[in-house]
């Protein structure tokens, strides 16, 4: 026994030395342009042997026997390439392809293939192992996206959800945001939302990435925290040659009849002894628009003061009616800048680094205009305030009425708006390394993400009169019964506010991988690779509120101040709603709160406290997985993951006194642990040359948000609300499986269609109940059970098959269907409910366009739907809270001077499509907010050069 094992140890030594007659071959796969292909696929038929390139069009072939080899490279929608290299022993061979498109032949006439970009993904999810969509540089600039996360909102499966009209927040396969992992080159991008960890799609310009890789049966090499799915963004890489690349645009939107600029600009080369590569690149979008909403809050409950009595309420049989009804009034100006520099060295045949960056700053300036009306219900009214019309319905009832000016300081940063500058900054550096057999890649990452909110005022005056009350429950309407009653100038002052915020995450990555040769099955494919990997990351929130008091009457009553009526006719989300005069920005930008002569300044902790937190989570994993190809058509990837997760969170309680007045705070910390073991397997047959069938069963997690996790306490006793954190949360797991089958078309397409389940565990949402003194309480709870069950289809193609010009048109279509369930979720009576879908799982999600492109002139016409779906859950099924379907619907075209100049124009939402929340049933409106229509245009110029 002890000999064969020395001979066992000595064999490996010998293969790690390169005591052998075998050697390497390592080159870079290109495009006649110069810039890099990824995901080729790299082979030696004669040994039945081959690779396949990275994202950056690297490739490796390790133990090729000796001598003369010759090696094909296979790229749909692109002629094979082939060429021979002598292979020397312990020694690696550099080969490098340049590929181009092919040709069709279709009935006489040559057509030269325009869909590089489409070929480019394809490939990728072609020869990917793993269950994955990929969308390319050139498939992002055909669609009229200006950030990443409306370029993914057209991948199958992945619907978003939106913020002022651009997508935000990814939902990939029925998975909330916070369940689904994004990286940029492979790092973990941090995120700057103070309660979650969704990062902000919105944040990235899309022209500033070259591949986003979506997978969603991620493999034992990856991190395991995406229940949903994994988003990789790729940033531009250097190319083998001189690249110049420039855009300059402009446009209007149609709600506020403002300005869009925007700009790019890149540059990259290589040196003449193709060693070191480098590509700077920069973005900027300055965008003037804003939206028009009305919100409500429903409650089907009534009660009111009896006899003058205010121990003695009695209750009234209503249907349900808005509670709380807000017109709203959005000005924004959203400005985005994007910095990037990569560098890429090769130090000799066998090694090489990289540095990798990128820097997002994004400068949102808003102010809100906000009239909200609230019921005065139970000891505020008597019976004689309020009528009941004989179907139920409450017609006439007083009223609280707030008008409210939202802005900040008058300052060049500020200029007397509300800033939010929200700033997300990555680093890698990296290697890879070749040892005889043995290959090393490595990469160390920090990236931070910031949210910073300086200053930001409100300023609110109040009223009481009687409104009538529409009954309208998709289009709620509060009208005075007396406008003399609800005139402006007679609204008097409420209170004068200013806070800080700030939130910032940090995380710091290093990780290494080692490759080896393992052929399990005789004269065929197979590799063993293990990793290790250590992610440290730190998130805290620091916020203040200060209230103001007037020392000077002038601010008594609204009419006092200087106000401006900003009703606006053309108002999108209905010209019903005249939202009326306001305090001015100005005037509120340039009140000089620090003046104690002017103002009372008071602290006010319990705004605050609740909110700050510390977390420290550190995650240390490693994985080994080994791919083995079994047979010309089988290959199987096996492998294990092991994540510990550590967590030190540190919140606030707040005290109060038997009044209910802030009386102190105590700082609370606690800590948490656990390990998660998670399997995979994936299997790929590949039926014929063009068809594939996949298999993958997956074991991945989410961590509870930060906010969640901190042991706080928060009382609001104005609204008799209770919010607490919940340390003890344990994390959401998932089993999954995926089965799925795709067919490549020869002239670039593919038809695609698949079926995925997902059980997962201990899912978390926010349990909602009454307390014993009929506070509202709300905490985070893990569910007992849930699970996902869907399929996917996707078609796209040239359709080169029909006559003349037709045969320019190409369609893009995907459908996805999920269905869901969960167990665990209790009322407010701590009753298990059986009526509920998972959270956030949209049913059915459809993506469609129609393309025409020749040489010089393209168009697309692109539709996004998404269904219904739950998104908060209440106490109750009245109070549960969906976000409604949307659709979408832009246009864009563009026209090619030469093969350096092009122009391009497009149209978004064409069928303004509001954002609109749902109250329990589909007709009643908790929010509807507009956008209009956004029209671009500008010039493209790309100029090429190989060296």
């Amino acid at each position: 026994m002890r000999k064969n094992n020395a001979i066992l140890i000595i064999t490996l030594l010998l293969s790690l030395t390169g005591i052998s007659q075998e050697g390497n071959i390592q080159g870079v796969i290109t495009d006649s342009d110069g810039l890099k292909v990824p995901f080729s696929n790299i082979i030696i038929e004669s040994l039945k042997k081959g690779t396949i390139s990275d994202v950056d069009g690297n490739f490796t072939l390790v133990g090729v026997p000796a001598g003369n080899q010759t090696v094909t490279v296979k790229y749909i929608g692109y002629d094979d390439s082939s060429a021979e290299v002598n292979v020397k022993p312990n020694a690696t061979s550099t080969l490098n392809f340049t590929i181009t498109p092919k040709a069709l032949e279709l009935d006489g006439v040559t057509i030269t293939s325009y869909v590089s970009g489409q070929a480019k993904a394809l490939n990728a999810q072609k020869n990917k192992q793993n269950i994955t969509n990929v969308v390319s540089t050139d498939q992002i600039g055909k669609f009229p996206d200006a950030n990443i996360g409306d370029a993914i909102k057209r991948i199958p499966g992945i619907t978003m959800q939106v913020d002022q009209g651009e997508a935000r927040n990814i939902i990939v396969r029925g998975l909330a945001p916070q369940l689904n992992s994004v990286t940029l080159n492979g790092s973990r991008i941090p995120s700057a939302e103070g309660d979650n960890r969704n990062v902000q799609m919105d944040l990235i310009p899309a022209d500033m990435i070259q591949l986003i890789e979506v997978s969603k049966a991620v493999t034992p090499d990856m991190d395991a925290d995406a229940l949903g799915g994994s988003v990789n963004l790729v940033t531009r890489t250097s190319p083998e040659g001189f690249r110049v690349s420039a855009t300059a645009g402009s446009g209007v939107n149609y709600i506020s009849n403002k300005k869009i600029l925007n700009g790019s600009f890149l540059i990259g080369n290589r040196s003449n002894n193709g060693k070191f590569g480098w590509m700077l690149s920069a973005s900027v979008n300055d965008n003037d628009f804003g939206s028009h909403n009305f919100e409500a809050e429903w409650e089907d409950e009534f009660e009111y003061n009896a006899n003058d009595d205010e121990d003695n309420l009695e209750e009234v049989n209503v249907n349900p009616y808005a509670k709380t009804f807000e017109i709203r009034d959005y000005i924004v100006q959203r400005t985005r800048r994007s910095f990037s520099a990569n560098l890429d060295y090769k130090l000799d045949q066998n090694n090489s680094i990289y540095f990798k960056s990128i820097y997002n700053w994004r400068d949102d300036r808003e102010n809100r205009f906000r009239l909200e009306h609230e019921i005065l219900d139970g000891e505020d009214i008597a019976s004689g305030d309020f009528t009941v019309d004989s179907s139920g319905n409450l017609s006439m009832f007083p009223i609280e009425a707030k008008r409210q000016t939202k802005g900040g300081i008058n300052n060049d940063r500020n200029q007397n708006t509300r800033l939010e500058d929200q700033r997300m900054q990555n680093y890698n550096i990296g290697g890879a390394h070749l040892i005889n057999k043995l290959q090393i890649d490595w990469m160390a990452a920090y990236s931070k993400a910031s949210e910073e909110r300086l200053n930001e005022r409100y300023l609110e005056y109040e009223s009481e009169y009687t409104i009538n009350y529409n009954n309208d429950s998709r289009h709620p309407l509060f009208t005075p019964v007396d406008n003399n009653d609800a005139l402006y100038n007679s609204f008097e002052f409420g209170e004068l506010t200013e806070e800080n915020q700030y939130t910032e995450e940090k995380d710091f990555n290093v990780v290494a991988n080692f490759k080896l040769p393992l052929n399990l099955f005789d004269d065929n494919n197979g590799s063993l690779k293990f990793g290790v990997k250590t992610r440290l990351k730190n998130k805290n929130r620091d916020n203040d509120f200060i209230e103001y008091s007037p020392e000077d009457s002038s601010f008594d009553l609204l009419g006092g101040i200087p106000t401006r009526d900003y009703s606006n006719p053309d108002f999108l989300a209905g010209n019903q709603y005249a939202i009326g005069s306001f305090a001015t920005t100005e005037f509120l930008g340039q009140l000089n709160l620090n003046d104690a002569t002017l103002f009372e300044a008071e602290d006010l902790p319990e705004e605050y406290l609740t909110a700050n937190f510390d977390v420290d989570e550190n995650v240390f994993s490693g994985y080994a997985m080994t791919s083995q190809q079994v047979s010309d058509k089988l290959n199987i990837l096996l492998g294990i993951r092991l994540e510990h997760t550590s967590i030190n969170s540190t919140g606030n309680e707040i005290i109060f006194d038997e009044d209910g007045d802030f009386e102190g705070n105590n700082s609370v910390t606690d800590k948490n642990s656990y390990t998660n073991v998670l399997p995979g397997l994936h299997l790929k047959y590949d039926l014929t040359k063009q068809t594939v069938l996949r298999f993958a069963w997956t074991n991945t997690l989410a961590r509870p948000n930060y906010i969640d996790l901190v042991p706080f306490r928060e009382i609001n006793n104005e609204d008799e609300e209770i919010k607490l954190g919940n340390s003890e949360l344990d994390p959401t797991t998932s089993m999954n499986f995926d089965v799925m089958a795709e067919h490549y078309f020869k002239s670039v397409g593919i038809i695609s269609g698949g079926v995925f389940y997902k059980d997962i565990q201990d899912f978390i949402y926010v349990f909602q109940y009454e307390d014993e003194n009929e506070y509202e309480v709300y905490q985070p709870f893990n569910g007992d059970q849930a699970s996902i069950l869907g399929f996917e289809f996707a078609f796209q193609r040239q359709l080169d098959f029909l006559p003349s010009f037709a045969r320019n048109l190409s369609v893009y279509l995907n459908y996805t269907h999920l269905s869901s369930s969960a167990d665990g979720i209790r009322n407010e009576d701590g009753e298990e409910r059986t009526d509920l879908d998972l959270p956030n799982t949209a049913p059915n999600m459809f993506n469609a366009s129609l393309a025409y492109a020749d040489k010089k002139f393209n168009a697309r016409l692109s539709g996004n739907y998404s269904g219904a779906y739950v998104d908060e859950i209440g106490g109750r099924a009245f109070e549960d809270r969906y976000y409604d379907k949307q659709f979408f619907l832009d246009f864009n075209a563009g026209y090619k001077f030469n093969k350096n100049l092009s122009i391009y124009v497009s149209l978004n939402n064409i069928t303004n499509q509001a954002l609109r929340y749902y109250q329990g049933e589909k007709s009643r409106t908790m929010q509807s907010e507009s956008y209009g229509q956004r029209l671009a245009f500008g010039l493209k110029y790309d100029l090429f050069k190989r060296n």
